[in-house]
């Protein structure tokens, strides 16, 4: 199949859908694209929720260039109004842990919305691509036997869906894995199973842990885990613990350089399946240093100086060999994401 072209002088007459467009990256990506001059299709489950449509609607090109559809990820039917029109869909909405959802439930929902959003799209008859958003806890480069990691991080490394990360393991970080591994591999068996048929490439984008600023008006989930090692919250700590153990070190990057990748994939005509990003590779007791270094007004504890070191190197290239560029490096990374935190009054020295 010949590979996909946007014409970027007239990307005002090309309409694009981002699912769960009010979420930390979702957000972040509808503003960029307006910014670019796309016209955007974005989904939110609950149109009446003022404080995250206000901030949709607030985007420069938003009044002229932004159209919200209600649509519920655990209803992927509902998607099909968005998705249709559109030449490129980012599938950016992730199913979470519900209150009376179980862990099974939450992985199968997980796969069956994400091949149901592939088959919204194929459907359509005018997406040309499908970007989907993916996490690096699908990458993990440990042996099949769990025992120890390989010395390499690439696109060829899966998770093996049967291993657990002890002591940081819980229903909500295993359910996230799991899903997130089989529905990236749904998505990319779904274009193999009909190649051919439909004129629809897919990319999935693994990203790694991302931080930096924030267009919402709260500081999210994953910048509180960035940030665990000076609040010393032991939640958001595991969880930071728990990437560490999965994937050996944990791969960072910046909110602007994800969204620019995810618009780099689909702008770019060479960019076809699996693609990791991650600007930087590091340890959490790196990460821990930096912040004792450059913030010596946070206590930062002496066992988060200590933590293992691996000599795991990332050896993915296959945006940065296309032509990308991360602008942002681990410095600047965590630097951002403080100043965010403590914007929003959840870091306070």
């Amino acid at each position: 199949m010949e590979g996909v072209v946007v014409n970027k002088e007239k990307s005002d007459e090309c309409r694009v859908c981002v699912t769960g467009g009010s979420g930390y990256i979702a957000s972040w990506l509808v503003k960029k694209l307006l910014e670019r001059g796309y016209t955007v299709h974005a989904t939110l489950r609950n149109l009446d929720d003022e404080s995250k449509v206000s901030v949709l609607k607030g985007f420069p090109g938003a009044e002229r260039r932004l159209f919200l559809f209600k649509a519920d990820i655990y209803k992927p039917d509902e998607f099909d109004s968005a998705i249709q029109g559109c030449a490129f869909v980012f599938h950016v909405a992730t199913l979470f842990l519900q209150p009376n959802a179980t862990y099974e439930k939450t992985v199968s929902a997980a796969v069956a919305g994400t091949r149901s959003i592939a088959m919204s799209c194929a459907r359509s008859g005018s997406v040309r691509k499908l970007i989907y958003t993916a996490s690096v806890v699908s990458a993990s480069p440990i042996m099949e036997n769990g025992t120890a990691f390989k010395d390499f991080i690439d696109e060829s490394c899966w998770t093996p869906m049967d291993l657990t990360v002890t002591p940081y393991t819980n229903d909500f970080l295993k359910a996230y894995q799991e899903s997130k591994t089989l529905a990236e591999k749904e998505v990319l068996s779904f274009e193999k199973e009909n190649a051919g048929n439909i004129p629809m490439e897919v990319v999935t984008l693994a990203c790694g842990l991302v931080g930096g600023e924030s267009v919402q008006r709260s500081a999210g989930d994953t910048l509180k885990v960035i940030v665990s090692q000076l609040t010393n919250n032991q939640d958001y700590n595991k969880s930071l613990k728990y990437l560490e153990e999965l994937i050996g070190k944990i791969p960072i990057v910046h909110i602007d350089d994800v969204c620019e990748a995810h618009i780099f994939c689909m702008e770019n005509p060479s960019i076809h399946g699996r693609v990791l990003c991650a600007s930087d590779f590091v340890s959490s007791s790196e990460i821990a240093s930096y912040f004792a270094q450059n913030y010596p007004e946070f206590d930062v504890k002496q066992q988060y100086l200590e933590e293992p070191s691996r000599k795991i190197k990332w050896a993915s290239h296959k945006l940065t060999d296309l032509g990308f560029a991360y602008k942002y490096d681990l410095k600047m990374i965590l630097d951002d994401t403080v100043s965010c935190a403590k914007r929003f009054g959840y870091l306070q020295s």
